[in-house]
């Protein structure tokens, strides 16, 4: 797809989410109690520290019977807000299928930049392969997901060469990327960039689209049908930049209807919806 024409109006409409989705307060409430039912009911391993960053830890989640693999799941919040503790209602429909889930917190901008949250991230990919076993994840099949911010540094998981982990194989073997933003560029006209702090060079350094993946796992790009024309423009700039990475017998981007930036993530507590069997089909 070109690139469009951007000026700071344009993107602040494209990429507003807030500005968007009228009723996005219900759902930023809504996000913290269904996770306090999930974490009563599955009694997570709450604030295992990856690193030694301020938030750089993680809750994890284990099934009853030995996990047969684990998803890390990275919230959004334009990397600058959110906190894992709102997003444990991911956990249970995977936790169900017998794997483990690792719920991720990172440091937030304008604190620290999105290299580093990155490079947090790959942290707590470390913590799993170094840890996880011995706290009932399964580190040899790892599936990250993240929502908004969460699937941009999703994306950049998969752009990581293995040797990053001390690796000869990627430790990551399938990704999905709900909502995310591939391309950062357009983000230095965002009002957000205050925090952020990105110029052209680093918001073309961080955006997975303009850098060739590692590995060949599968990363599902899906957005809602709902969101603006420039997060749905976003799923397919990385369906169109990364071919090898394509799922296997998809055609395109995941379109989930009716479903806008805020409702798409809450899909992932329902069992039945597409999201949660796309994640489980990674495995």
């Amino acid at each position: 797809m070109g690139s469009p024409q951007y000026t700071a109006e344009s993107v602040e409409r494209g990429y507003n989410n807030r500005a968007a989705v009228a009723d996005h307060p219900q759902w930023l409430a809504r996000y913290p109690a269904m996770s306090v039912a999930a974490r009563e009911a599955l009694r997570p391993a709450q604030d295992l520290r990856y690193g030694e960053g301020p938030k750089e830890m993680l809750d994890l989640f284990v099934p009853a019977a030995p996990a047969r693999g684990t998803m890390v799941f990275v919230h959004g919040g334009y990397w600058r807000a959110l906190d894992k503790s709102d997003f444990l209602f991911v956990a249970p429909p995977i936790v169900a299928a017998g794997l483990a889930v690792a719920v991720i917190n990172y440091d937030l901008c304008p604190d620290v930049s999105i290299a580093a949250i990155v490079d947090e991230c790959r942290r707590a990919i470390g913590w799993i392969l170094r840890d996880g076993a011995a706290r009932g994840a399964n580190a040899e099949r790892i599936v990250v997901s993240g929502h908004s911010a969460g699937g941009h540094l999703a994306a950049m998981l998969l752009a990581t060469p293995a040797s990053a982990w001390g690796r000869s194989r990627h430790p990551v073997a399938g990704a999905m990327s709900i909502s995310g933003v591939h391309d950062l560029r357009p983000l230095t006209l965002f009002s957000f960039n205050a925090d952020f702090r990105l110029d052209d060079a680093e918001a073309a350094r961080l955006s997975p689209i303009l850098m060739p993946p590692r590995t060949d796992a599968p990363i599902v790009a899906a957005v809602g049908a709902d969101e603006t024309d420039e997060f749905v423009r976003q799923a397919s700039l990385l369906w169109d930049a990364w071919p090898s990475n394509r799922p296997q017998g998809s055609t395109g981007p995941m379109l989930i209807p009716c479903r806008n930036h805020f409702s798409v993530i809450a899909d992932c507590a329902d069992p039945e919806s597409a999201l949660v069997r796309a994640t489980l089909a990674l495995f």
